[in-house]
């Protein structure tokens, strides 16, 4: 059995240990890094480097689809979805023009999702840390008040 070193050992640890947020922000990476081996191979026109790469970026925005939880948020998902699929078409379009443009504006596009998503990992660690540091869990309690509009309210004091 051959075991793994260098950085393949890494990305195997890495990948392993990341969070799910990680992963899809690896995921994010890699579709980048790709398209823009894409954008590289219509510069030098190395189509078979184009051709390799853009089906890499594509199967990754597809991965990124696959994984979206539609019970979880359906709106958030529904437009993740839309944009996937319209940087999947533009990569489609890219590959049959050979347009360095489009890719151009995948990796816009895919670049603001990035940071977008490294924004929300690292809100997710401050809430993190700030409920890892609560001396004491928050109890809820409803609320005495007999009138319709306040019954359903219920208030946090902790």
């Amino acid at each position: 059995m051959q075991t793994s070193s260098g950085p393949q050992a890494y990305l195997r640890t890495k990948v392993m240990t990341a969070s799910p947020a990680e992963l899809r922000l690896m995921l994010i990476d890699g579709a980048i890094r790709f398209a823009e081996q894409t954008k590289r191979g219509y510069e030098t026109r190395n189509f078979e480097m184009s051709f390799d790469s853009t089906t890499k970026t594509q199967a990754i925005l597809m991965e990124l689809i696959n994984a979206l939880r539609p019970e979880q948020a359906p709106e958030l998902c529904h437009r993740l979805t839309a944009l996937y699929t319209y940087l999947y078409r533009l990569l489609v379009e890219a590959s049959s023009e050979r347009d360095v443009s489009k890719v151009d504006e995948v990796l816009t596009r895919l670049r603001f999702e990035r940071e977008t998503w490294s924004m929300c990992i690292g809100e997710l660690a401050k809430e993190n840390r700030s409920a890892s540091s609560m001396q004491e869990l928050p109890t809820v309690t409803p609320t005495t008040s007999d009138s319709k509009e306040n019954r359903a309210r219920v208030s946090i004091t902790g």
